[in-house]
C-alpha cells in the first residue's frame, strides 16, 4: 500500500486495485488522480493483464473527491486565466478515468456501501459493476452546488434510462443497489462484501480464461457502438474481425468447448512505446 490510497496486486493475468483509505471513505486525493492513470497505463502496456478489479476497503466504496482537490478553487475562478487552468485540471481528471475505458482489458467494479460523486464517475467508466445489496449511489455534486463533470452525466444515460439519470442529477438523491440492479446499472448484487469479492474474482477468472484478443476486440466494439450508428459500428466490428481473428485462438476455443476444459491463449503483445 502507498500513501496515495491505492494497493495493487497481480496474479494469473488479473490485476486487483484496492482503494485503501477507509478512514477518509476512500476519497479521491490528488495523489490518487496522479497514480491511477500510471497504474492503468503500465498494466495495459505489458499486454499481460486480462482483467482488472477495482475494489475498496472499509464500509464504503468511495466518497468521491477529496476536499483538497478544491483547495484553490476560489483563487482559480477569480480570473479568466485561473478558470482556464481549472478547465485543464478537470480535463486531466477526466483523462485519468478515460484510461480505464481505453485499456485493452475489461474493468470490474466491486462496490460496497456508498458510491458517491467521483466514485460514481469511476463506477460508470468500468465495464461491469457488482455491488453489495446495501450499496447506494449518489450524484453528489448537485448537493454541493456544482454539476458532475467527470463522465457520469455522459456515460450513465447510455447505461440506464435518461429520465432516471436526470432525476438523480437534479436532486442528488441516493439510489439503492436494488434499483441499480433492476435497471441494469449493476450486473449482480451480493449479501456481503466477502461474497461480492468472491463473485467479482470469479467473473475476472472467467474473462481471463478467454482469448485476450477476442476480449479486447469485444470491448473496443462495444465502446465504439455506444457512440456510433449501428451500421457504422457493425462495419467497425467486421473490419476488426477480418483483420485480427486468431485462428489458433478459434481452434483452441472450439476444442475447449468440446472437451469442457479451459482454452489456453497467448497474452496480447506489449504496446509500443516508440517507433
Amino acid at each position: 500500500m502507498t500513501d496515495d490510497g491505492l494497493h495493487l496486486t497481480q496474479a494469473d493475468g488479473i490485476a486487483e486495485l484496492t482503494l485503501s483509505s477507509p478512514a477518509t471513505l476512500n476519497a479521491m486525493t490528488p495523489a490518487f488522480w496522479n497514480r491511477l492513470p500510471r497504474i492503468v497505463d503500465a498494466l495495459d502496456a505489458t499486454g499481460r493483464t486480462r482483467a482488472m478489479i477495482i475494489a475498496s476497503t472499509g464500509p464504503h466504496f468511495c466518497a468521491g473527491m477529496d476536499v483538497s482537490v478544491f483547495a484553490d478553487a476560489g483563487a482559480a475562478t477569480a480570473s479568466a486565466r485561473g478558470r482556464e487552468r481549472m478547465r485543464n485540471v478537470g480535463t486531466l481528471l477526466q483523462e485519468a478515468l478515460n484510461r480505464l475505458e481505453r485499456a485493452r482489458f475489461p474493468v470490474i467494479a466491486a462496490i460496497q456501501g456508498g458510491c458517491i460523486g467521483g466514485g460514481l464517475d469511476l463506477a460508470c467508466v468500468c465495464d461491469i459493476r457488482y455491488a453489495t445489496s446495501d450499496a447506494f449511489f449518489c450524484i453528489q455534486e448537485v448537493n454541493i452546488g456544482m454539476m458532475a463533470d467527470l463522465g457520469t452525466l455522459q456515460r450513465m444515460p447510455k447505461l440506464i434510462p435518461a429520465g432516471i439519470v436526470r432525476e438523480l442529477a437534479y436532486t442528488g438523491d441516493r439510489w439503492s443497489a436494488a434499483d441499480a440492479h433492476r435497471l441494469g446499472f449493476v450486473n449482480r448484487t451480493f449479501d456481503s462484501t466477502d461474497a461480492l469479492l468472491a463473485g467479482t474474482r470469479a467473473c475476472a477468472r472467467r474473462i481471463a480464461s478467454r482469448s485476450a484478443l477476442a476480449v479486447a476486440g469485444s470491448k473496443e466494439a462495444i465502446n465504439f457502438a455506444r457512440d456510433y450508428p449501428v451500421d457504422v459500428a457493425s462495419r467497425m466490428a467486421i473490419n476488426w474481425q477480418a483483420g485480427m481473428l486468431d485462428v489458433e485462438d478459434l481452434r483452441s476455443g472450439v476444442e475447449a468447448m468440446r472437451t469442457r476444459k479451459t482454452a489456453p491463449s497467448d497474452p496480447l503483445y506489449p504496446l509500443p512505446d516508440a517507433l
